[in-house]
């Protein structure tokens, strides 16, 4: 049996030059943000709450609660919207084709009866209105020439929707059915975000041109603008209103939050407060998404940062909410329950989490693509796309300066042993393998065949590699650093992907591309559990729980599969879905307790008990 103890979620997707979406539910305090193709539902009083939907076929955009709470609206590139429920194991309500290309934003009405979508398509089709149950269209949407980045559903009687998008325009139209009313071109630039204040009196808009609007929510006329004074000196990519409509919170290209005062006739907003952030002086620095919800004022970096303000206390450092936003590659498991987990994702984000907490820091790598991370209680080695091999010294809470040396060749694997007086590491690459000592290369060893996986033991006297052709080759490792084949294996119908030692060195484990995993005894090399056949695809990842009485496998098919080594494979315990997209990592933090990671860029922890 696997309980799902504890989500790592990634943040939201971002890209650069666009704002992005995060809504929330004020009723719950939780917040809804996408990435990739699954929806995230997260709780502002309780991070580790999270809930995520992933049953969209393509990377989704925006999602949206229903007035009431009861439904989640969340939209696709490919123009497709789902209605689903908050409760029940999200049900699926509906499901509409509603633009023939990306949607970028989408608005309830405030009565739950109606969707409003705005984004990409073809001809005129740039915005379209709905009714929620049925997908009846309620009106034309003429007046916008190019992609309409934002819509905005007027929250009060009479029944309104306002858009922007890149053709410069703001466009008001009135209804239902809904009708063209008028057009404003007050922005000289892409107008990013549009929003109605929550007592339905005015909207605002913000735009590329660092300039921010007000208008009459009713009549749609403009009535005012934010002021220039302490104003933004880049791109504003969104903004969101106060609950009591009297003040706004905007974001923008230049690093900075900005909390302005609305005048009660919407003449002019002025800045009351800039938020400071901590910046690592990079373009992820660059402020892409906000919401204000209740006494939460939330901002999204570009780097995918979520920082979390106090409305009341402004002043307070932020809570802040990080993790990855690509598909994380690798992850280790720091010592025997130390509840310490790294992560790398494939953009060269290293992330260090614990156990209960969630969320501690990062590392990211500039221009490298991580591969494989490998770690001791004091040094990180990393694996990439370019030949190098990284060593980044680990302290309690921080990264030091990394250092790499170039191999020659893209490394494969990486491997520590552990306990040898250097602490060696064994890297394979295509022909061979390389051995370090830090830094050092001590030799470089072309074995005659394809390597496709290797490991090192932790006394660094053995050393196993795996080929293309699913045979293992088992090597002693002597005292000028040179192998010694001892004996070749062969059991495996596929090329290896992983092999791993036992802690208590007495077995092996390996896995290959044709889905089945093989335990060997290491003193006989015989096989110790056999018929290890139940992925359904590749697998990717293997691990030993700390008493060498478990192994975890995941695989690209989304499944975790542990097996006990003394009872037969059938009496496994399988965890479905675990990653949407594939698991590509695995490792025990203790006995019952297994981290996983995948495509999906999120981290999860699993509790396992043994039938």
């Amino acid at each position: 049996m696997a309980k799902l103890l504890e989500t790592f979620p990634c943040v939201p997707s971002t890209e650069r030059g666009r704002g992005i979406l995060i809504s929330g539910d004020p009723k719950s305090d939780t917040i809804l943000y996408c990435n990739g193709r699954s929806v995230f539902i997260r709780s502002l009083r309780q991070p580790q709450d999270v809930h995520v939907y992933g049953e969209h076929g393509y990377a989704v955009t925006v999602a949206r609660y229903s007035p009431n709470g009861e439904w989640i609206a969340s939209a696709d590139v490919s123009g497709t919207v789902r209605v689903w429920g908050t409760h029940n194991d999200f049900v699926l309500k509906n499901e509409f084709r509603v633009l023939a290309g990306r949607i970028d934003d989408l608005q309830w009405s405030f009565d739950g009866l109606r969707i409003v979508a705005s984004g990409d398509g073809k001809g005129k089709s740039l915005v379209r209105s709905f009714a929620w149950d049925s997908g009846n269209t309620m009106g034309d949407f003429d007046g916008h020439s190019r992609r309409v980045l934002s819509c905005a559903f007027k929250p009060t009687r009479p029944f309104r929707i306002a858009t922007c998008g890149e053709d410069f325009l703001v466009n008001f139209y009135d209804g239902p059915p809904f009708k063209f009313h008028s057009s404003h071109r007050e922005h000289s630039n892409f107008v990013n975000c549009i929003r109605y204040s929550p007592d339905g009196t005015k909207f605002i808009t913000v735009s590329s041109d660092k300039k921010g609007m007000i208008y009459d929510g009713k009549t749609g006329d403009k009535i005012g603008e934010l002021a220039s004074e302490d104003g933004h000196k880049g791109s504003i990519y969104a903004v969101s209103w106060s609950p009591d409509s009297k003040r706004v919170l905007t974001v923008s290209a230049d690093k900075s939050a900005k909390v302005w005062e609305v005048a009660e006739d919407g003449t002019v907003g002025s800045v009351i407060k800039t938020l400071t952030f901590m910046e690592s002086g990079g373009a992820e620095d660059m402020l892409v998404g906000c919401l204000w919800q209740n006494d939460h004022l939330i901002t999204v970096s570009l780097g995918g940062t979520m920082s979390l303000f106090s409305a009341d206390d402004m002043d307070k450092p932020p809570l802040l909410l990080s993790g990855h936003i690509k598909n994380v590659t690798s992850l280790a498991v720091l010592g025997a329950n130390q509840k310490t987990i790294l992560s790398c994702s494939y953009d060269g984000l290293i992330v260090k989490w614990l156990q209960g907490v969630g969320y501690s820091c990062k590392l990211q790598m500039k221009d490298t693509k991580i591969k494989r991370l490998a770690a001791t209680e004091s040094s990180i080695f990393l694996s990439g796309f370019d030949n190098k091999v990284w060593r980044i010294p680990l302290t309690d809470n921080e990264f030091g300066a990394a250092a790499h040396v170039d191999i020659g060749h893209q490394p494969l694997d990486i491997s520590i042993a552990v306990d040898s007086p250097e602490s060696t590491s064994l890297v394979s690459f295509d022909s061979g393998v390389v051995l370090l000592n830090g830094l050092n290369i001590l030799s470089k060893i072309d074995l005659g065949f394809a390597v496709a996986a290797s490991v090192i033991s932790p006394d660094g006297k053995e050393a196993i590699v795996g080929g293309q052709d699913g045979k293992l080759h088992i090597y002693s490792v002597s005292g000028d650093n040179s192998l010694k084949e001892e004996a070749v294996l062969e059991k495996h119908r596929g090329a290896l992907t992983v092999i791993r030692y036992s802690p208590d060195l007495t077995m092996f484990a390996s896995g290959d591309a044709n889905r089945e995993a093989v335990v060997w005894d290491r003193e006989t090399k015989q096989v110790k559990l056999n018929n290890m056949l139940f992925h359904t695809a590749r697998i990717n990842c293997l691990a030993w729980s700390p008493n060498s009485t478990m192994v975890a496998t995941g695989s690209i098919d989304t499944c975790v599969i542990v097996y006990e080594v003394d009872k037969p494979a059938s009496s496994r315990i399988t965890v479905r879905n675990a990653h949407l997209g594939g698991v590509n990592a695995v490792g025990f933090i203790d006995d019952c307790t297994v981290a996983s990671s995948g495509e999906d860029a999120s981290v999860r922890l699993w509790h396992i008990e043994p039938q």
